[in-house]
């Protein structure tokens, strides 16, 4: 049958093939798209996540090697060897190292990028 549509010596692929492997490459496209942004989301979340509570536990460390109280640390500013992620939208928010503990004084807020969820960090470490 192929032989036939073919002819006698041509070499290569009849038109019919070639429409079958283009329909089946846009049906796995349309499946594995939104897949992948799915997931591309959910890893830039994630970093936000894990930027928050780098940045918490970094602060941590900071009061626990200051002896004054008072001491405020802000996203940006790379006290106590924190380093800004550049793809994390920080918001503007202070911790403050006081004598009844730690507190927030605006909320300290991670984004990835300009879009996505944004986590706001509470003065136990937590985020919302």
């Amino acid at each position: 049958m192929l032989q036939k549509l073919r002819g006698n010596n041509q070499k290569g692929f009849t038109l019919i093939e070639l429409m079958i492997v283009i329909a089946i490459i846009g049906i796995l496209a349309a499946i594995a798209i939104p897949n992948f942004l799915s997931y591309r989301t959910k890893g830039q979340n994630t970093a936000a996540q894990a930027a928050g509570k780098n940045f918490y536990n970094t602060a941590m460390a900071y009061f626990a090697d200051t002896t004054t109280s008072g001491t405020s640390v802000t996203p940006g500013n790379e006290v106590g060897g924190y380093s800004q992620d550049p793809n994390i939208t920080y918001g503007a928010g202070t911790l403050n190292d006081t004598t009844d503990g730690v507190t927030v004084t605006a909320p300290l807020t991670f984004q990835y990028g300009t879009t996505g969820t944004v986590y706001t960090l509470d003065a136990e470490g937590n985020l919302n």
